[in-house]
């Protein structure tokens, strides 16, 4: 039996040993996707084993339940990526690259997704902000891959502000350092329990400031308002690949360090700080969310604020706390994951039958081509959070999480925005299917799509069965004594 150790270091070494062969390999896809189904592979292990208990590897690692399924959707999508290239880079310019652009783009989205799945397994908050700015300088490259001057400005955008927004939260972290009696270098480099236990004997103010400065900074790299601009630029000129790997896996990811931090912080800070700061970040990226949703939008840039309303609800789901609404915040993850990659995958066939689609919504896919409308369904159904789809039952969670923890105003108040949120993707829905266009010869089926729409369909409707068997269980359990 391999043992927990081993698959970290698998995890790790098979999408950098896949990097270096695909930079002179005639093939570089064949080499990418060995090393990625090695390393999809590894992690879903690691994501199963860290939801039946924590395992530690010092310094190095933490395998737990509040990292498991941020793990398993990182997996998941990170291997669709890869599959999901070789469509995209027939039909892609080779911008600056030339003709190393296939290999050069194989290299740069493992290094990505490495460092990525580095994320939930950080041992300490550290760690977590030198991988996620690890992060940064990968996904840059790749948001501005095709080489147009609004890919070079979305790319740059993005590396200015999230690199803003990290070096505001490392100025929160050294700010704890400083205000910390004692040993300050175990403070600093220690893991996340030494972290909490080095935090209680810091006063209340500089430790309060000290937080609010690290979660405004990794507000900036989640996208949640008003630190979101960024999002739609980068989603909208990235490869539909990499954009899926943005929404579905890196802005969940920082999400979880913020849980950490929160969790790690709260006993310093005080609980009612900490769930403030996040309640106020998610029914921000609601409101600002939700009037983008309503307007006609390009579908990968719709996806982009698709993403801001559902990082919101994480905010949400963790601001709230209690068992049921971290039932909800497990599942929202893994679901959103699942739709938000399929929509950002159509996009290559969308844009392949209607190229008007990158600038003007869709419309009357259901007549044009039954598998890309097929797909772009789905997708629009599950985010709207249209039932029986799991993120239905995930935003229920949240918001029942909510009246729990007695937060009445602020749960009418979600509520609300997301009821409006559904009505505009409903629009989308409607208007994409069956709106008017003029006529074309329908398009052949698309098998690949097909498979894909099919696979992810069935993984939702498991999902919906995993929601309902969660409340209650050991693993809502212990995921709330942690929290808490």
């Amino acid at each position: 039996m391999i043992s927990t150790g081993a698959l970290v270091a698998t995890m790790f070494a098979a999408p950098v040993v896949g990097a270096a062969a695909a930079h002179r390999a005639a093939r570089p896809f064949a080499i990418a996707a060995v090393a990625a189904s090695v390393t999809a592979a590894a992690a879903a292990a690691l994501a199963v084993i860290g939801a039946t208990g924590t395992t530690t590897f010092g310094r190095i690692a933490l395998v737990d339940r509040a990292g498991a399924p941020f793990l398993g959707a990182i997996a998941v999508v990170g291997l669709l990526s890869v599959l999901a290239s070789p469509r995209y880079l027939a039909t892609a310019s080779n911008g600056f690259f030339g003709k190393n652009a296939e290999p050069f783009y194989y290299q740069v989205l493992l290094l990505f997704w490495a460092a990525l799945l580095a994320v939930p397994l950080a041992p300490s908050l550290a760690v977590a902000w030198l991988v996620i700015e690890a992060t940064t300088a990968a996904s840059a490259l790749l948001v501005a891959f095709n080489g147009t001057r609004n890919a070079l400005e979305a790319g740059w955008k993005y590396l200015v502000l999230t690199t803003a927004g990290l070096t505001l939260a490392l100025l929160g972290i050294v700010m704890l350092i400083v205000a910390a009696p004692g040993s300050r270098t175990s403070f600093a480099i220690g893991t996340w329990h030494t972290l909490t236990v080095g935090a209680m004997t810091v006063p209340q103010k500089p430790a309060s400031v000290a937080f609010v400065l690290i979660l405004v900074g990794l507000a900036g790299k989640i996208g949640w308002a008003p630190v979101h601009n960024w999002l739609p630029d980068a989603h909208s000129e990235a490869p539909p690949p990499v954009s899926a790997l943005l929404s579905g896996a890196l802005l969940p990811a920082v999400v979880l360090v913020a849980w950490r931090t929160k969790s790690a912080l709260s006993p310093a800070v005080g609980s009612g700080l900490a769930s403030h700061v996040f309640i106020g970040f998610g029914l921000a990226s609601l409101a600002v969310a939700v009037p983008f949703l309503w307007r006609p939008q390009a579908w990968k840039r719709l996806l982009a604020y698709s993403s801001l309303e559902h990082m919101g609800v994480l905010a949400l789901g963790i601001g709230f706390g209690g068992p049921i609404a971290l039932a909800g915040v497990t599942v929202h993850v893994l679901g959103h994951a699942l739709a938000k990659a399929l929509g950002f995958y159509t996009a290559t066939p969308l844009l392949e039958l209607q190229s008007a689609t990158a600038k003007r919504p869709a419309r009357n896919l259901a007549r044009e081509s039954a598998t890309v409308g097929g797909a772009y369904g789905l997708s629009v159904l599950t985010l709207s959070g249209l039932p029986p789809s799991p993120l239905f039952v995930s935003e229920l969670f949240i918001l029942l999480g909510g009246l729990a923890t007695g937060h009445l105003a602020v749960v009418v108040v979600a509520a609300l925005l997301l009821a409006l949120a559904f009505l505009g993707l409903a629009h989308v829905l409607i208007e994409g299917l069956v709106g008017r266009r003029r006529s074309r010869v329908p398009a052949a089926p698309d098998r690949r799509l097909a498979l894909l729409t099919a696979g992810a369909a069935a993984a939702l409707a498991a999902l919906v069965g995993l929601a309902i068997a969660l409340p209650g269980s050991a693993f809502v359990d212990a995921l709330s004594r942690w929290s808490s």
